[in-house]
């Protein structure tokens, strides 16, 4: 074979090689620490673009959870203040039954009676106190609220609405403000009125349990949802642990072995100086 200082060829072919092989050492490292398969738009164009599509599906559904979960602690503020509301109803029931009776004077009935008119105001402040995020809830405002539940701006897919209708739970409204138990035809003839207000507090509730609910089913799907998302983003974007850690073997050996080589090629031109010194 001819032998060459100016141009070592094989000392060429080894760098070339030793190149190929450092390039691919890098690129397996890189994926190794970082956990993913896809490291640089150029490794796998389209996989990026579509677990970059994933990811922002994934996260955007993630705050619409969080809209739910808030949903349901909206309605849990009203549920809280619904179920203290019937409480003292029931209350106030019982002791227009006992004040109905001839078993007790008035000045026991005037002690009920007592007893009656302070759940009547607690029920007026309890009504008016009731609130979330600063809007009361049984006071006879309003309500209609929408909870962005989904990931897009369709509206009867991505939006839950609740709308509980006529809420006010105030005296006045549930029509007991004048009710008492003085004497006793009067704590007879407002059992009615109780019952009444009873209904309308328990429709309140169901209401708003039926919303609830929905918003619960709707936050078990959205897990459901995620969970095969992220699964899908996964198989794309992650790097295979086991099969990396193979070609990082793979790869270190041939490193060392390329170096080895490529020092032995840069030898190859001392030999002409035997031939000089053959002279």
């Amino acid at each position: 074979m001819g032998l060459q200082i100016n141009t070592n060829e094989v000392s060429l072919a080894a760098q070339r090689n030793l190149e190929i092989t450092d390039r691919r050492f890098k690129g397996t490292v890189q994926r190794l620490a970082s956990g993913s398969r896809i490291i640089q738009a150029s490794d796998d164009p389209a996989g990026l673009a579509i677990s970059d599509g994933l990811e922002a599906t994934i996260r955007s559904i993630g705050a619409a959870t969080r809209n739910a979960q808030d949903g349901i602690s909206l309605i849990q503020v009203y549920e809280g203040g619904t179920t203290e509301i019937n409480n003292m109803l029931v209350r106030m029931r019982e002791l227009a039954i006992q004040s109905a009776s001839d078993s007790i004077g008035d000045r026991e009935r005037a002690m009920l009676d007592n007893e009656v008119q302070q759940l009547k105001q607690e029920i007026d402040r309890l009504a008016c106190s009731t609130k979330f995020n600063g809007q009361q809830l049984l006071s006879g405002e309003a309500i209609n609220i929408e909870f962005q539940v989904g990931s897009n701006n369709e509206d009867d897919v991505d939006r839950i609405r609740f709308n509980p209708g006529d809420t006010n739970l105030k005296t006045a409204a549930l029509g007991v403000s004048g009710f008492n138990v003085i004497d006793r035809d009067d704590a007879r003839d407002g059992l009615d009125k109780i019952d009444e207000a009873l209904t309308k507090v328990n429709e309140v509730r169901a209401r708003v349990g039926a919303s609830q609910s929905r918003l619960q089913t709707t936050i078990s799907a959205q897990q459901i949802f995620t969970e095969n998302l992220m699964a899908a983003k996964s198989r794309i974007r992650d790097a295979d642990m086991a099969k990396e850690t193979t070609a990082l073997t793979r790869d270190s050996i041939l490193r060392q072995a390329g170096v080895a080589v490529l020092t032995q090629a840069n030898q190859t031109p001392a030999l002409a100086l035997s031939l000089l010194r053959a002279q």
